[in-house]
């Protein structure tokens, strides 16, 4: 049988369709998108002093018996390093990251490397513990990328993200998947964050604080947490959880009016430091919407954002999410009136805080009250 003719006419058939153009991987979305948004990505090591106090168990005895030490508890320093991301909003060089990342201590030490090798130190101006995020700044001669906040991403369900940062210390690196869900909330402890989107792109660690962004490079939120089991201890997969861009921005804009105030800025400074320093301890005013939350009245206390560990504090019990209502025999409304109440306290000066946890026990809301004894480091 002779198939020349059939070949021919094949041959012939498939001219009249044009070749099939073949795609160049450096104009896919997503490769347009990284290369837009990693330059404004930051890699952010934080290095502070944790103190701790130590005391001799024969000391204890004496103080039990005697009413008193036979000398000084000893102080021991250790310093404690992180790593984590954010990302440039302005050229100027303000950062956004999660507060997590850069907790405050009193000496505490911020380096920035960005996406070009450049290394800069930065400096802490404002957080919020109840919203998880932190603006920074740094100083550059020339102007630096930067994501606009004025131009987020639409936040639909179902559309490609990509998480950018630096995970486990591995710097530049992306991770894509969709926009799962809006409006999770996820509990920590006793700090319950609400308003959340997730994803299932790999959120690891070191990613917190970097951004996540849709195809076109425009912001859709700050990688914050991922959920490795249930609270019932079930494996999750797949499961990160980021705040939202539109949150990021209200936030953001508050914190610059802290920067743009130099008196604001070291009040916001000073109302971390002397807790913190002393007793391992990060307080934060009650707001009418985190009283709502913890079941107190605004203003009822002062609300502990965070324990540094091996401090003092957590070596009493103390936990993130406990009311302050005391210290010593004064009652407190405010951070700014404990700070001004432990200007007075020396290393070693023993001060007694009242700590209240609201609990609703058989449909009846019930608080709990004990004084705990906390000697300054």
């Amino acid at each position: 049988m002779n198939t020349r003719p059939l070949f021919a006419l094949l041959v012939a058939f498939a001219a009249t369709f044009p070749a099939q153009a073949q795609v160049d991987p450096a104009t896919e979305p997503s490769v347009v998108a990284v290369s837009r948004a990693m330059p404004t990505v930051v890699n952010i090591n934080t290095e502070r002093v944790i103190k701790r106090t130590v005391r001799d168990p024969m000391d204890e005895l004496f103080n039990q018996f005697f009413g008193g030490p036979m000398q000084r508890p000893r102080v021991l320093s250790q310093k404690v390093q992180s790593l984590g991301s954010g990302f440039i909003i302005d050229a100027t060089g303000y950062i956004v990251t999660n507060e997590h990342v850069v907790e405050r201590a009193a000496e505490l030490k911020i380096s920035v490397t960005t996406n070009d090798g450049k290394t800069y130190t930065a400096r802490y101006i404002a957080g919020s513990p109840e919203a998880d995020l932190a603006l920074l700044k740094i100083d550059a001669k020339e102007p630096l990328p930067f994501i606009d906040l004025g131009a987020l991403s639409p936040n639909h369900l179902g559309q490609t993200v990509l998480v950018l940062g630096n995970p486990l210390g591995y710097g530049s690196s992306v991770a894509r998947g969709i926009l799962s869900a809006k409006n999770r909330s996820v509990a920590i402890g006793e700090t319950e964050f609400k308003n959340l989107l997730q994803t299932d792109a790999a959120i690891n660690p070191g990613n917190s604080g970097g951004p996540l962004v849709d195809l076109s490079g425009k912001l859709v939120g700050v990688s914050s947490m991922k959920m490795a089991y249930t609270p019932q201890g079930v494996p999750a997969q797949g499961m990160g959880f980021a705040i939202p861009g539109d949150t990021v921005r209200g936030h953001v804009a508050d914190f610059k009016k802290i920067a743009s105030n130099p008196q604001a800025a070291r009040e916001a400074e000073a109302a971390r430091a002397r807790a913190r320093k002393l007793f391992g301890l990060t307080l934060q005013d009650l707001t009418p919407k985190l009283a709502e939350t913890l079941g107190f009245p605004a203003g009822a206390g002062v609300v502990i954002a965070d324990v540094d560990g091996r401090s003092v504090a957590e070596a009493a019990g103390l936990k993130q999410g406990l009311v302050i209502t005391q210290v010593g025999r004064y009652e407190v409304t405010s951070v700014q009136q404990v700070e001004e109440l432990l200007k007075a306290v020396d290393s070693g000066s023993q001060v007694d805080f009242t700590v209240v946890i609201a609990r609703r026990v058989n449909g009846r809301d019930v608080r709990l009250r004990e004084t705990v004894q906390l000697i300054a480091r």
